[in-house]
């Protein structure tokens, strides 16, 4: 009997393209074929993952959602005991913290197919070297050529990387307050600083539309100091103009670390009729044969270290990889806990409203501080 899988992605070339391009190895070397549908950005980040499950077999989610979805149990663990060699060698081709980042209670729910961090982005037809500084990043703010993405939850995101670069990390459990109240208040009154030399806009602009206001012809935007690195955008006539990446600007004294891990990985649904084939699936694409060429050249942005060093991926996309793997391997780990979901979209706000207001900065750490704790209960 043949096996048609279904699979649910997000809806961006990145997140699409190299999952259909694969699939169809995959069909030819197995006789499995994979259906994806996909979904915006916005419902990527925030929408039930126990909804998708109980119509998909695959479903490519976030790591901060892994809390939540094994409260839900709605995901098949993937690492068994049948598979152990090539569950160790995923697990040591790790970029950063993204193969562990999907492990939770001693269990690992996903396997990342994509690694993201908050990176700078400019336009290298404008700027002869990416600002290495938050100083450097003012000094061309004050030309209106500058973006920030703000659009929640990426005011959070923001917030979380300043604050690790600046050496006082976010808390991940309720142990501690959330923001160090010196440290998190710096931190807004950056974002703020930065937001009003920027278009007004970018309260609504997420991370794609950002670079696709700075790649768009006769755009003024040059640079994007803390955006989701989107390696599309660097590849040749992906847009009017090519975008370049590099590590974060540094704000702190111990170089590009802090910044918050994105990227995303493949799970597999607990009511999936097909568990075994799914899984399979799983390793596969998520295994560095895959991901260092099939994967990039359909688009994607790999995972696996493989694909990150390989010297055609890093040609093809203005060195990409080895131009932000720093940025990458010191990334800070978001909370991934039951309750977190919720939280990221309040603090989001919580945010905004402080960047777009006149309030001590104080005022919204401590804010977001007690809403972190209601997270827990």
């Amino acid at each position: 009997m043949s096996i048609t899988l279904k699979g649910m992605t997000w809806s961006h070339p990145r997140g699409f393209d190299p999952m259909v391009a694969c699939s169809a190895d995959w069909r030819a070397l197995t006789g499995v074929a994979i259906d994806w549908d996909k979904r915006s950005l916005q419902d990527f980040e925030s929408f039930p993952v126990e909804e998708l499950a109980r119509r998909y077999d695959l479903i490519v989610i976030d790591h901060p959602h892994v809390g939540q979805i094994t409260a839900e149990n709605c995901l098949a663990p993937l690492d068994r005991a049948e598979r152990a060699a090539d569950f160790a060698a995923l697990a040591q081709g790790t970029v950063g913290a993204s193969f562990p980042s999907y492990n939770w209670q001693g269990r690992q729910w996903a396997f990342p197919i994509d690694a993201a961090t908050q990176v700078l982005a400019f336009r290298p037809d404008r700027l002869d070297a990416p600002p290495a500084t938050w100083d450097a990043v003012m000094a061309l703010a004050g030309t209106g050529a500058v973006l920030l993405p703000l659009r929640p939850p990426h005011s959070l995101m923001c917030l979380f990387t300043l604050c690790g670069n600046l050496g006082r990390p976010c808390s991940v459990t309720p142990d501690a307050p959330f923001a160090d109240a010196d440290i998190g208040a710096r931190a807004i009154e950056m974002i703020r600083e930065l937001a009003s030399l920027c278009d007004p806009a970018c309260l609504d602009m997420d991370p794609i539309a950002v670079l696709d206001r700075m790649g768009e012809a006769g755009s003024s935007a040059i640079l994007a100091p803390l955006v989701y690195g989107y390696v599309s955008y660097a590849l040749d006539g992906f847009r009017a103009h090519r975008i370049a990446f590099a590590d974060m600007p540094v704000a702190g004294t111990h170089g590009p670390i802090g910044s918050a891990l994105g990227g995303t990985g493949i799970a597999v649904s607990a009511f999936s009729a097909h568990r075994d084939a799914a899984i399979d699936v799983a390793y596969w694409i998520a295994g560095a044969g895959v991901q260092k060429d099939r994967y990039w050249r359909s688009g994607g942005q790999p995972g696996h270290a493989a694909g990150w060093e390989d010297d055609a991926a890093n040609a093809a996309t203005l060195g990409f990889y080895r131009n932000t793997r720093a940025t990458l391997e010191g990334a800070w780990l978001r909370p991934r806990h039951d309750g977190y979901m919720p939280f990221q979209e309040a603090a989001s706000q919580r945010i905004n409203r402080a960047v777009t207001g006149r309030e001590p900065a104080r005022q919204a750490i401590a804010d977001l501080n007690d809403l972190f704790l209601e997270s827990f209960r």
